[in-house]
């Protein structure tokens, strides 16, 4: 499950991107308001930890675009704005939590998992698709009810391919979704893991197709 960090302090945005990995997430961390724009167009993520005074803006701009154009992406606000305004004017403006600096690591942790745990439009416990079914949060998949293993990237290719079943997906996308904002990533990495991803659903009985769209990125859809 891949997480946004949007914070200019960089000893701050190391830490927390070291405690969540090793709460078992993975984690991008960008630096100002246009970078993070730039990173929510590019990658499907589960969730932003969001602070408010970024070099080049307010933070609660980026919260406001995402809530105006319907994005459900759940986000915890992380500041120094303590007042009860300041907390007010945050969850108004779309925010799903508040924390103010300093914190605890273990309150973040904590605050990040009841949000996931939430229902809604982009999370939620569990991703269906015929005899499918993904559980969000163990990252366990089951077909026909057993459960199966596969490896970490090529579940990273299952979940962004499920939450858009039936649309095309980018292939830049699935790259991003895969490796983050800094990977180094060889050019046919992403055929490869969608092929791996292709042969395991197939071989154990899962009735899902993976379209290749030439030229344009890649389609899950129940088999016919």
């Amino acid at each position: 499950m891949r997480l946004l960090i949007v914070e200019d302090n960089i000893e701050l945005s190391r830490l927390v991107a070291a405690g969540l990995t090793a709460a078992g997430y993975e984690t991008d961390v960008v630096s100002s308001v246009g970078e993070a724009r730039d990173a929510v167009r590019s990658v499907s993520y589960a969730a932003m930890i969001l602070d408010l005074g970024l070099p080049d803006g307010d933070g609660l701009s980026v919260l406001l675009e995402l809530r105006r154009r319907t994005d459900p992406l759940p986000v915890l606000v992380l500041t120094a704005r303590n007042g009860l305004q300041d907390r007010v004017n945050g969850l108004r403006s779309g925010a799903d939590d508040y924390l103010a600096k300093p914190f605890a690591l273990e309150e973040l942790v904590a605050r990040l998992e009841a949000i996931l745990r939430r229902p809604g439009q982009l999370l939620g416990s569990s991703l269906n698709l015929a005899n499918l079914v993904y559980d969000t949060e163990s990252r366990q998949i089951f077909i026909d009810g057993t459960p199966r293993i596969f490896s970490s990237r090529e579940t990273s290719v299952l979940e962004i391919l499920l939450r858009r079943q039936g649309r095309v997906v980018p292939k830049k996308n699935v790259e991003d979704h895969i490796f983050g904002l800094t990977g180094d990533v060889a050019s046919n990495a992403v055929e490869v893991y969608v092929s791996r991803l292709r042969k395991q659903l197939g071989e154990y009985g899962a009735k899902i197709l993976i379209h290749t769209i030439r030229g344009v990125g890649y389609l899950m859809a129940e088999e016919k």
